[in-house]
């Protein structure tokens, strides 16, 4: 099986209610297998523009990364996250 790569780029407008979306997010990302390879830490900008906080996260498919962003679980979280953050989420297949 080919893993899947969600790519979350993201400036927090509202540190304190953020932590409402990464919660309430979790088991979206437990019941999907989700493994967090990278969640903030330093990023260095070398191309064009970047976001204060990055995360990169590995599931066993991509079908298994479309189901936990289509989760309730997760649809749950995004409507928190779209009022407290401004970013991207790109879901990428690894090449084999």
């Amino acid at each position: 099986m080919t893993k899947a790569y969600w790519i979350a780029r993201v400036d927090v407008k509202d540190p304190e209610r953020y932590k409402d979306y990464v919660s309430t997010a979790k088991p979206a990302f437990e019941r999907y297998g989700a493994k967090f390879l990278a969640r903030g830490g330093r990023a260095e900008l070398v191309e064009g523009k970047c976001r204060a906080r990055n995360v990169i996260i590995e599931f066993e498919s991509m079908q298994h990364a479309l189901d936990c962003f289509n989760s309730p679980e997760y649809q749950a979280a995004q409507a928190i996250r779209q009022t407290v953050a401004d970013g991207e989420i790109v879901l990428v297949e690894a090449a084999v």
